[in-house]
């Protein structure tokens, strides 16, 4: 089993910056890839940007050259998040796959006003 906890969520102003992390436990060493989500009231939750074990990283178009994915230890993810949009507004879910499955946190708050 592995446990997911999100942090770094908030308000801020479009242009703006916010880095969210993702501290995983439990069968850590049985993570493959990592990686972020979103959703947006009304909206089905969407990719924003993977990492895997092996360090390649996938981002959504959306976010490219916005967004940047880390993993900067077996258990810790983060996501830089730059030139912030009121788009970009949503719930955040770190991911981890593992024992052929995905897990899931509890979801951070992001809100970017215009």
């Amino acid at each position: 089993q592995v446990q997911l906890v999100e942090s770094g969520g908030g308000l801020v102003q479009a242009g703006g910056s916010l880095r969210l992390s993702c501290v995983a436990s439990g069968s850590i060493f049985s993570i493959n890839a990592m990686g972020w989500y979103r959703q947006a009231p009304g909206e089905q939750r969407e990719l924003v940007a993977t990492i895997t074990s092996g360090g390649s990283t996938n981002y959504a178009d959306s976010v490219k050259g916005r967004f940047t994915i880390s993993r900067v230890s077996k258990n810790t993810v983060y996501l830089q998040m730059n030139s912030l949009k009121p788009e970009d507004t949503a719930v955040y879910y770190c991911n981890a796959y593992a024992f052929r499955r995905d897990y899931w946190g509890q979801g951070t708050q992001v809100t970017v006003s215009s």
